[in-house]
C-alpha cells in the first residue's frame, strides 16, 4: 500500500483479494512476489533472489515496493515486470506520481489494473504526466468471481529486448545498357542459311492451280479409210 494513501478497511480487503487471484493467475509463468496491505516482502531494485517466496535485496539500493513482482524462472531471476493495483480511492494525481511514474522507470514492463468505472481516469493521468503504461486492465467483480479486461496496451511491450540487427545488403552490379543485348545476340555462321518455313494451308491454296496439258489421244490425227 502506498505511505500516501490509506483506504477504507473494506476496499482494503477487496485489493488484497485481487492482488493474490493475480498472483495465481501470473504463477504459471513467472517467480511472483506480492507485497498486499502493509507488508514489504517484494522489493524492486537490487533484487538478487528468491528465499522461501520473499525476494532478497541487495542493499544500498533505494527500493519500491509494487503490489506483485514478476521474475523470470529462470536461475537468474530477471525482474521481467512489476503490476499494481489501485481501488476507487487511489486513480489520482498524488498516487500516479508517487507509485507509477516510478514503475514506469524499470527496465521491465509496467501493468496497472483499475476498477472499470476509472479506466478514463487512468488513462488521462497517465497521458498528462508522461507516465508509460505498458497494459492497463480494468477488473469488476461478478459475485466471488473476478473478472478482467486489457483497455490498452503499448506498442513496445518489451521494452527491453534487444533491437534485431538488419542484414547487411550487398550493391548490386550494374552493368551498361546494351551489353547484355550485346552479348545474347551472337552472329550468324556463314554457310548457313535461316530455316525454311513450311506455308501454311491458307499459302497453299492461295497458290495458281496449273494448267491442264492436252491429251496424247486427241492430239493424233484420224486416220482416212
Amino acid at each position: 500500500m502506498s505511505p500516501i494513501l490509506v483506504r477504507p478497511v473494506r476496499e482494503q480487503l477487496e485489493h488484497d483479494r485481487i492482488i493474490r487471484v493475480l498472483q495465481a493467475k501470473f504463477r504459471r509463468r513467472y517467480e511472483v512476489g506480492i507485497n498486499p496491505g502493509s507488508e514489504q516482502q517484494a522489493p524492486v531494485n537490487g533484487v538478487a533472489s528468491v528465499n522461501g517466496g520473499n525476494i532478497v535485496q541487495s542493499g544500498g539500493v533505494s527500493s519500491l515496493y509494487p503490489d506483485l513482482v514478476l521474475l523470470s524462472l529462470e536461475r537468474s531471476r530477471r525482474l521481467q515486470g512489476v503490476v499494481e493495483v489501485e481501488t476507487g480511492e487511489s486513480v489520482n494525481h498524488l498516487e500516479a506520481l508517487a507509485q507509477w511514474a516510478n514503475f514506469a522507470r524499470l527496465k521491465a514492463d509496467f501493468h496497472l489494473y483499475v476498477p472499470s468505472g476509472m479506466v478514463e481516469v487512468a488513462r488521462r493521468l497517465c497521458e498528462d504526466n508522461q507516465i508509460q503504461v505498458d497494459e492497463i486492465w480494468s477488473y469488476h467483480t461478478v459475485g466471488d468471481e473476478v473478472r478482467f479486461t486489457l483497455v490498452h496496451r503499448a506498442r513496445e511491450s518489451t521494452r527491453a529486448a534487444p533491437t534485431p540487427s538488419r542484414p547487411k545488403l550487398r550493391p548490386a552490379k550494374v552493368r551498361a545498357p546494351g551489353v547484355k543485348a550485346a552479348r545474347s545476340a551472337k552472329p550468324a555462321r556463314p554457310g548457313k542459311s535461316a530455316k525454311s518455313v513450311k506455308p501454311t494451308r491458307a499459302a497453299k491454296s492461295a497458290r495458281p492451280m496449273p494448267r491442264a496439258r492436252p491429251s496424247k489421244k486427241s492430239a493424233r490425227p484420224k486416220k482416212r479409210k
